[in-house]
């Protein structure tokens, strides 16, 4: 691939809906085109922490993402370089010693809650991209996906929540709001705004 790739950025806050958004317009394309960037995979490594000093991270803060790691990698799959990404460990909260090999694609599309609050990331992205999705909504999905996937308890995730992720997504998150190019209200399921975002790419492609 010898011209540079197009950079989409889809940002949220938790639960809006990114990675149904993100999926949706991949299945628009094939598996050659599109590389899918977590933030989520960019926390900063915790090892050197007792483990109950992990417990205390708020991970709705822009301290927590290891976002120099992520530009890098950024900047390398942009020279058409690959590298090894990061996983996250969130029953040991941090990083894995596990890495994923990934090559450059046509498109990649960044996604996390503070994609946008990084003005070094947002330089980077061609198309930015705010998924916006009621409170209530934001919640149930996180209380599911955090008891199902996380092995987490009802109450610490209601605690997080009202600890860490509602004020961090109204201090850190929803401000970045205003940097978005196209704002999607109602995520995976706004299947108007999704068609249009493929069209767009796909209009991208063919004139590269």
């Amino acid at each position: 691939m010898s011209k540079k790739p197009v950079v989409i950025g889809v940002a949220g806050g938790s639960g809006s809906g990114k990675t149904t958004v993100t999926k949706s317009i991949c299945r628009r394309f094939s598996d050659t085109t599109i590389l899918v960037i977590e933030q989520d995979y960019y926390y900063k490594d915790q090892s050197h922490l007792p483990y109950e000093e992990r417990l205390q991270t708020n991970y709705d803060h822009p301290l927590a993402f290891d976002n120099d790691l992520l530009i890098d990698h950024m900047n390398k799959l942009l020279n058409n370089e690959s590298i090894e990404k990061p996983v996250y460990d969130y029953k040991r909260h941090t990083r894995s010693e596990k890495v994923v090999p990934v090559e450059p694609k046509e498109v990649i599309i960044v996604e996390g809650i503070l994609i946008l609050e990084d003005p070094r990331l947002v330089d980077l992205m061609d198309i930015k991209v705010y998924v916006d999705t009621d409170a209530d909504i934001r919640i149930i999905r996180r209380l599911l996906r955090d008891i199902k996937e996380r092995g987490r308890t009802l109450d610490s995730v209601i605690d997080q929540y009202v600890n860490n992720v509602r004020p961090s997504h109204l201090q850190f998150v929803e401000p970045t709001k205003r940097y978005a190019d196209i704002i999607i209200p109602e995520g995976g399921q706004n299947h108007v705004a999704i068609d249009i975002m493929a069209t767009k790419i796909a209009q991208i492609l063919s004139s590269k």
